[in-house]
């Protein structure tokens, strides 16, 4: 499974209130209102790519070659078909010794508490000895071992593909119009597969959204200055196509400089969202000092002076 930076995600309504603010003018004179923020905010993610879309797992249970997909769905980024093996329960190495009886114990002592010796009352009937004797108390102890249930998963990562599914198949349509049995397609708000039944483990990009019904954006800062830049530059883009009190050269070269501004903040935030972090960055010096592995001899002694046959072997 691949590993991925998990963004927070926070509503924009505070760049919304920037831009208003720092807009009063035109907003307070009926020129331009903020109708059009959530498109314009729907188009900077877009933009920006599905980086800046919500990573959500989901279990899909696959029934007649197709589950229905969580309605927030905007993507797939990994799905994997589970295998579930069932095996024999395990008994745990620990054992837990007590005095009460419950449905896992195994009896260690007698279950009756019995009298040793006879009341030399024999008005007691050996039911009130009134302190004339005391019978010998032999107490339960119960041993209680918990068994552990054990299963075996196993994953295949599934790959995307076009999949022609009729509606009423049967077994001999399994990779039907497919060209391999581990292919999925999404059609019609479902996700397909070409097999009948199973359980797929899903990595899926998702559009989240506020109280309000706004979409939510990462807390990035270089991803907020983007998202209100172009939120400035496309309204003077909207107030150089109506009338108004200023001129169009006016216009002309505030839109200019906004549509600057609006250029050097994504090229900003692209950069941003492209940066490696520091796990990310030894996973690829890693990875980059084992690439050419496979090309070494047998007998070669490694870069790391070991040889390749282990440690316990003499080096050839």
């Amino acid at each position: 499974m691949s590993y991925y930076y998990k963004y927070n995600f926070v509503s924009p309504e505070p760049v919304f209130a920037t831009v208003k603010e720092e807009l009063k003018s035109y907003f307070d004179t009926g020129a331009v209102d903020d109708l059009l923020f959530p498109t314009y905010l729907d188009k900077c993610l877009k933009k920006l790519g599905r980086t800046t879309y919500k990573i959500v797992p989901v279990i899909l249970d696959i029934e007649n070659f197709e589950a229905r997909l969580p309605d927030n769905f905007y993507a797939v980024r990994e799905a994997w078909l589970c295998t579930e093996v069932n095996l024999r329960p395990a008994q745990s190495a620990n054992s837990f010794y007590s005095q009460s009886n419950s449905a896992t114990t195994i009896q260690v002592g007698p279950t009756i508490t019995e009298q040793t010796q006879a009341c030399p009352n024999a008005d007691c009937n050996n039911v009130d000895c009134n302190g004339q004797c005391m019978p010998d108390l032999i107490q339960c102890v119960y041993k209680t071992n918990h068994e552990i249930s054990r299963t075996l998963n196993r994953h295949y990562l599934l790959k995307p593909g076009n999949i022609s599914v009729k509606k009423y198949c049967d077994l001999g349509c399994r990779n039907f119009g497919s060209e391999s049995f581990d292919t999925f397609d999404i059609r019609d708000n479902k996700f397909v597969t070409n097999f009948r039944v199973g359980t797929v483990f899903m990595l899926m990009y998702s559009t989240e959204y506020d109280e309000e019904g706004t979409q939510l954006i990462p807390d990035n800062y270089r991803i907020r200055e983007f998202i209100e830049a172009f939120i400035k530059y496309k309204i003077f883009e909207m107030l150089s196509n109506q009338t108004n009190d200023e001129t169009f050269q006016q216009l002309q070269q505030k839109l200019i400089y906004y549509k600057q501004l609006h250029d050097e903040a994504y090229i900003m935030a692209d950069i941003e969202i492209k940066k490696q972090d520091v796990f990310a960055k030894q996973r690829r010096v890693i990875k980059d000092k084992n690439r050419l592995n496979i090309y070494e001899l047998p007998q070669r002694v490694r870069r790391d002076g070991r040889n390749f046959y282990g440690p316990f072997r003499n080096n050839q």
